[in-house]
């Protein structure tokens, strides 16, 4: 029969295959894996970070896939692609983020994991205030603490630390000073989630606030599907927006605001590779 011959059809269907021939002779394809293998070799890896997924990943961090990380071609990694460990779904956000930053560079290729749900929840600062900023908050100093243990024992040694600038004062309940400090397992900011600040002060033309930050764009995960900020759960952001008051988002999809003391829940970002 001609080609032309054959039934014709418009889509593909779970375990089609294609007939592939080249230097190692003639071979078949699964039609999910010959798309793959286009998108792997045709387009620069970094363009992994523009296409959204949603893959599993499988059950654990695999040697192949920190590979595929570290040598950057983030070879079948995708954003949206995610890990399952028990009932926690952790998924890739972003690629490269924090390539090239720092007051010392940060040049390994790595992927920005989020987690779908928060891990728990947890206080900025018993004390009600944002005084120290973010750096000097009860929930980096120690609010995190389980959050790395717990991400820690399912990414081993692919848990990435990178250096980061944060806010370690606040006067006048705008952010007065930031330090560069050793980042491993953090809280997002409102550019991270939203892509823009909503109440983090800004610079109203003589009082400009200390809003330095490495962390300046829209992590590609929310960009891409923006379903995936709004996950019916309150969880804190980083961002300082009075004397009292840290940013969060709502259980209702809403940017929102509320004292440092109040308990949401924590819904943290890391690196990987």
């Amino acid at each position: 029969m001609k080609i032309k011959e054959y039934p014709q059809v418009t889509a593909f269907d779970d375990g089609d295959f294609l007939l592939k021939d080249g230097t190692n002779g003639t071979k078949i394809i699964k039609a999910s894996d010959a798309a793959k293998g286009f998108l792997d070799s045709l387009i620069d890896p970094i363009a992994h970070a523009s296409i959204y997924r949603g893959k599993s990943l499988g059950t654990s961090f695999t040697t192949a896939q920190k590979a595929a990380i570290a040598d950057g071609s983030f070879k079948d990694l995708f954003v949206g692609d995610y890990w399952t460990d028990g009932s926690r779904k952790y998924r890739i956000a972003d690629m490269d983020y924090f390539y090239n930053v720092g007051d010392t560079a940060f040049t390994k290729h790595h992927l920005v994991v989020v987690p779908d749900k928060n891990l728990y929840s947890g206080m900025m600062k018993s004390d009600g205030t944002t005084t120290g900023g973010y750096v000097n908050s009860d929930m980096r100093l120690t609010g995190l603490a389980n959050a790395k243990t717990t991400i820690s024992a399912f990414f081993g040694d692919g848990l990435l630390t990178h250096r980061d600038y944060l806010v370690n004062a606040v006067s006048s309940g705008r952010p007065s000073g930031r330090s560069w400090v050793d980042s491993q397992v953090e809280i997002m900011n409102e550019i991270m989630v939203y892509g823009c600040h909503i109440f983090s002060p800004a610079n109203d033309g003589s009082n400009i606030p200390n809003n330095y930050t490495t962390a300046k764009k829209q992590l590609a995960l929310f960009r891409l599907n923006p379903q995936m900020v709004n996950t019916r759960e309150y969880y804190w952001l980083r961002d300082v927006v009075s004397s009292y008051y840290f940013a969060y988002v709502n259980n209702d999809g809403y940017a929102n605001y509320y004292f440092a003391d109040y308990t949401y829940g924590v819904r943290p970002y890391f690196c990987i590779g």
